[in-house]
């Protein structure tokens, strides 16, 4: 019931001007059978407009194109705007309504040209019509079905993160479970490793009595065993997530890190290039010798190996970079440890503006190494350096292993494409296309309306000097009153009687008024050299004669 009332308001609304045009005399009057079968068209284009839009749209469009061939007509002008707009929102794609749009204008532009009648005028006015009165209306319907959409769409949006609440805090709960296996690897993995390690090198003692060489070699056994189940454990609690979890800082620096593994019997050499503002070059050298073992030649103990001025080590907690970094040099001093005791490490960190970079290289072991499996180390440290946007790399390097790692600085790496970025530039370049739409619009339906009030304007023929003109007056004398132009379009089928045959006739306006009916003056030259005046008549409006039939 509803739907039928809006129904019957908007074919009441459209139905207005199709009356009060030709009452108030803005338009040629017009018999009521067409009034009446534009009325019922109008109806059946309003019943249709839900299921059919583009029916509706022509049919519309068919009345105009009927009254006038520019399309421009007050009558259906409304009616033509509105299911435009309605097309523009309930159609499903642009292209039928965009060959419907070509049609109306080729259809138009045949008719202009049958008529003959001023072409360049009628053609702007229908191109004009044409863009304000269908495509603005149709894209302002576009753009009002696509803010209906995108707004049931974030509805939706809503309600499946509403149902997803329960999955993210599930999420969280592995992530966090992950972070504290990332941890118990890192911290427990390291410290059993290098018990192992210090096991082994009092097994190997060979001032140690049998029964201490015994328990030392239970010992190692034993701290093996225990990182192999820390290592189970850890593949336990990780299984169900797969995404790098955030570290707590152990607040300890990579110098700290190298002294304590030292105690294990790991032969370091530990250089930091400086970056930023120091020069390029080794400006911290230390070598913790293994226990029993003397300095490497050339080395300085660690103790001395900062020169006065030198830049200190940042803590492990400084920033990602820095954690990232401790975290690599501490799982490549725990595979030292465990896979090759007893070999000469190098440990070189170089800093520089964009990126830190890492390497540690073992050499071959001298010490049988603890039978243990692994691997889950190193695949984190790869996915962690990825995510920060770096490169990781470890594999063979001669007799011994290496690992490298280039982690970029803080704000060098770049940054994603931001959505908010993309939105802001297509917003720009639709209003630069919309705005240049109107602007070439605005200046074709301004030309057209200026050419249209010229031509009218410059055509009359003052009803005063129409009077003083006489049959038989040279057209040289003549023309000292008639104007520059002649009407463009007269309406030659309302002229009281038909021109003198052979005679050349032209046709004025009584006035300059615009958008409105008035009267034409018809004045024919004949004679010889068709330089009399032999004939002149007044052609009224159709309003007038119909006044002058009903008497």
């Amino acid at each position: 019931m509803e739907r039928r009332t809006r129904s019957a308001l908007l074919w009441a609304a459209l139905a207005v001007p199709v009356v009060s045009v030709d009452r108030l005399g803005m338009n040629e009057p017009r018999p009521a059978w067409q009034q009446i079968t534009s009325l019922a068209v109008l109806a059946a284009a309003v019943a249709i407009r839900r299921g059919r839009p583009l029916p509706a749209f022509l049919a519309a469009a068919a009345l105009g194109l009927a009254t006038g061939s520019s399309l421009f007509t007050l009558s259906y002008g409304p009616a033509l705007a509105v299911f435009a707009l309605l097309l523009g929102r309930r159609a499903d794609g642009a292209r039928p309504a965009l060959l419907a749009f070509g049609a109306i204008a080729l259809v138009g532009t045949v008719k202009i040209a049958v008529r003959d009648v001023d072409p360049v005028v009628e053609w702007l006015v229908l191109m004009g019509t044409l863009v304000f009165g269908t495509v603005f209306p149709w894209l302002t319907g576009r753009y009002w079905r696509q803010g209906r959409e995108l707004a049931a769409a974030g509805w939706a949006r809503a309600d499946q993160l509403e149902r997803e609440q329960r999955i993210v805090a599930d999420r969280a709960r592995l992530r966090e479970r992950a972070r504290i296996a990332q941890d118990m690897h890192d911290c427990l993995g390291h410290e059993l490793s290098l018990i192992a390690v210090r096991a082994g090198a009092l097994q190997v003692a060979p001032d140690l009595p049998t029964p201490h060489r015994e328990a030392a070699t239970d010992l190692r056994a034993a701290a093996s065993q225990a990182t192999d189940r820390l290592h189970a454990i850890i593949g336990l609690l990780r299984e169900a997530d797969d995404e790098p979890a955030p570290l707590s800082p152990t607040g300890e620096t990579v110098a700290d890190l190298i002294a304590r593994a030292s105690e294990s019997g790991l032969r370091i050499v530990y250089e930091e290039e400086g970056g930023g503002g120091l020069a390029a070059g080794v400006v911290e050298v230390g070598v913790v010798p293994a226990a029993g073992a003397g300095p490497v030649a050339g080395a300085v103990p660690a103790a001395d190996a900062a020169p006065p001025g030198a830049k200190p080590a940042p803590p492990a907690n400084a920033a990602p970079t820095d954690r990232t970094v401790h975290r690599v040099v501490q799982e490549a001093l725990t595979n030292a440890a465990k896979h090759a005791p007893g070999a000469h490490v190098t440990v070189t960190v170089a800093r520089g503006r964009d990126a830190t970079t890492v390497t540690v290289t073992n050499g071959r072991p001298q010490e049988p190494a603890s039978a243990s499996e692994g691997g889950s180390g190193l695949r984190g440290l790869r996915a962690r350096v990825t995510d920060l946007g770096g490169t990781f790399d470890a594999g063979p390097h001669g007799d011994g292993f290496r690992v490298t790692a280039r982690v970029p600085a803080e704000g060098s790496a770049p940054a994603p494409p931001r959505f908010g970025a993309h939105l802001a530039y297509a917003r720009r370049r639709t209003v630069l296309a919309f705005g240049g739409a109107v602007a070439t619009g605005a200046l074709l339906v301004g030309g057209t309306f200026a050419w249209y009030a010229y031509s009218r304007t410059h055509s009359v023929l003052d009803p005063a000097d129409y009077a003083r003109l006489r049959v038989g007056t040279p057209r040289a004398e003549a023309a000292r009153v008639l104007p520059d132009r002649a009407a463009a379009d007269p309406p030659v089928e309302r002229a009281p009687t038909p021109p003198p045959k052979g005679a050349d006739c032209a046709y004025y306006r009584a006035s300059g008024e615009l958008f409105t009916a008035v009267p034409y003056f018809r004045i024919c030259f004949g004679g010889e050299s068709r330089n009399r005046l032999v004939d002149k008549a007044v052609i009224p409006t159709a309003g007038e004669m119909e006044k002058e039939r009903a008497r």
